[in-house]
Formats: structure tokens, sequence, C-alpha cells
């Protein structure tokens, strides 16, 4: 059997270089280099990489439909810092964990839902459809593929940034706005993206500043506007954060001089969490998504992608939506493509 080129790496500490040539298939190769067998155990209806939100809402909708299904799950959501999720129907509020706790919990009850934990860490479209290799060995075959596998962010390069992520350093008003509105915010951006930010914060409070981390790329009209607002422009170049387990007190700038702030929001650079996706086709929007039709089909015939890997719209109720549809539509091309 003949592969197509791989990619090897969900996590970023699994990455590899392994690259098929002169015709020797990529899993070949890697067992060449590894002395580890891949030979597939089954083969499945649909293989689902990513565990989450998403990946658990494909595997729901498609374990209704009685589809064979295995679901690859690293158990690394990028929300796993994030103490509380909202703006989820019946469950605003509720820890991120045990969302998906509830999620697991439910889809397990369906038998043809298989789980696996792992790093997928190799793909392969094959003749009968895709092959999914993970870190331990093991490789899983399927009609169809779904990738759920979310994004991961680029944090700059600032003491305590990390730390606050998803804490107290924000990405989405709508998701933790209410629980910071009214209190000194900061915006960590520069130009357009800071003009348009800060215009989409004011709805939630006064106490606003933009913090530009260097000379102001924004345009004096663009800075009169927010100066009119009460929004403040701050140039100053920033040392560190100072948090208490995550939760922000003071901003500490390379001039020696402070500011204390109860929330900062960022929106970061990032990179898609599996490279597998693009290694076997799929192609990527601008933004660097995974571009998708309105079935969640991406452009390889076969595989489909949801959730933050998709989209900008970064929320649970997202997620799960596009999971939902994913699952719905993969479940009808099996059907279509038997009759």
């Amino acid at each position: 059997m003949s592969f197509m080129p791989t990619s090897l790496g969900c996590e970023a500490s699994t990455q590899c270089e392994i690259a098929s040539s002169g015709g020797v298939g990529a899993f070949q190769l890697y067992e060449y280099l590894t002395g580890i067998s891949m030979t597939p155990d089954m083969i499945y209806d649909v293989i689902i990489v990513g565990g989450s939100y998403s990946g658990l809402a494909a595997a729901m909708a498609l374990g209704r439909a009685s589809r064979r299904v295995l679901v690859i799950d690293s158990k690394k959501p990028c929300n796993r810092q994030t103490p509380h999720s909202h703006n989820f129907l019946t469950h605003d509020g509720a820890p991120p964990a045990q969302i998906a706790a509830i999620a697991r919990e439910q889809v397990e009850q369906y038998s043809t839902v298989e789980f696996v934990t792992g790093v997928a860490i190799a793909g392969a479209i094959t003749p009968h459809g895709v092959r999914i290799g993970i870190a331990s060995g093991r490789s899983f075959d399927a009609k169809k593929l779904i990738f759920a596998t979310g994004i991961v962010d680029e944090m700059p390069d600032i003491p305590g940034f990390a730390e606050c992520w998803g804490i107290s350093v924000l990405h989405c008003p709508y998701c933790h706005g209410y629980e910071v509105r009214n209190e000194n915010t900061g915006i960590l951006a520069n130009g357009d993206a800071a003009f348009e930010f800060a215009t989409l914060l004011s709805q939630w409070t006064n106490e606003l500043t933009v913090f530009t981390n260097g000379a102001s790329t924004l345009s004096p009209e663009r800075s009169a506007t927010l100066e009119r607002h009460g929004i403040r422009i701050d140039e100053s170049e920033i040392d560190s954060l100072q948090h208490i387990d995550g939760h922000l007190q003071t901003m500490i700038f390379k001039n020696g001089t402070a500011t204390t702030l109860k929330a900062l929001y960022s929106r970061r650079p990032f990179r898609q969490h599996c490279t597998i996706a693009e290694t076997l086709g799929c192609e990527l929007t601008d933004q660097g998504y995974l571009k998708i039709d309105a079935t969640q089909q991406t452009t390889i015939r076969g595989i489909y992608a949801s959730g933050d890997n998709t989209t900008p719209m970064r929320t649970v109720a997202n997620a799960v939506a596009t999971g939902t549809a994913a699952g719905m539509h993969v479940n009808k091309e099996l059907i279509h493509e038997a009759f």
C-alpha cells in the first residue's frame, strides 16, 4: 500500500521532520526510522482528532447515527488554564473541565464510539480513506476524518503574561467581559487593531487604556477619537506583569513606572495545534484557520474540521455547534456513498 505525504506532530514537543520521498510512504519511513510498527487495528467510519467540546459534539452526532467512531484525545485543551466558561447556555460560569467531563460521560454512552488517549503524530491518505498514527506506535484507519484540534496562542516575551492567560489576560469580552466590567482594564495592541478592540471594549468599562508597548502606530485621527471617548494611550514599553495565581495586579514598565490593572485584553497570533491537516493538503485561510465549506469539509474531500481551528469565534457554544454540524455532514456523506 502506498501512502501520501504525512505530518508528524499535534503537540509541539513531539514534532519531527519526516517527509516521504522517492516513492517511499511516510508511514513506512516512520517505521524505518523509529522501529515502531504502525499496523492499523481496524477501520472505523470516522476518526476524530481532538476530544474537547467540538470533537465530543461531533462524536455524539455520529454515535447517535450508530457510526463506528474513534476519538483521539491528547487531553490538552487550549482553555485548560481558564477557571470558568461563560456565554454557554445551561453551563454559564462552569469550569471548562467540568463541561468537558459531562460531555465525555454522555458520549461514552454510545457503544459505537471509542476513545484513545494519545498524541496524533502522523497522517496519510489511503485507498479506503485516511490513516492516523499516535505517539505510542498504534495507528488507526477510517473512511472519514474530522480535525477538532484547536489552535495554540503564541505568547509575547513578557514575564507573567502566559501565567495570566485565560484568567485575567483575556481575548474575548463576550466570554469574560462581564466579570471585569467597570474595572481598570488594559488593551495590549497597536494601530488599527487597537482602535477596533478599544471601540468594542468601551461597552464593558470606562476605565480603559491602550498599551502600545512602544511607539503608537495609531493615526492622529483615531488617537483623537479614543481620547475624546476617555480612552488613554500609553506608549511605555512593558517589562512584566505582576499577578497572584494568574490574577493580574500590576503592569510594570521598563522606565520604572507601574500601573494597576484588573484585566488586560490581547488578541494573540496563533498557529494550528495540529499540522497533520495541512500536510495532507488541507488549505488554510489568510488568517491561518483551516479552510472549510458550509458542511465543515476542508479542501480535501473526506476530511472535515470544526471548532477553534476553523474560526475566530472562539466560544464553547460555537465549538459545540460546528462539531455537531461536522458529525452530521460526515454521516450524510457516508450514507450517500453507500447508495
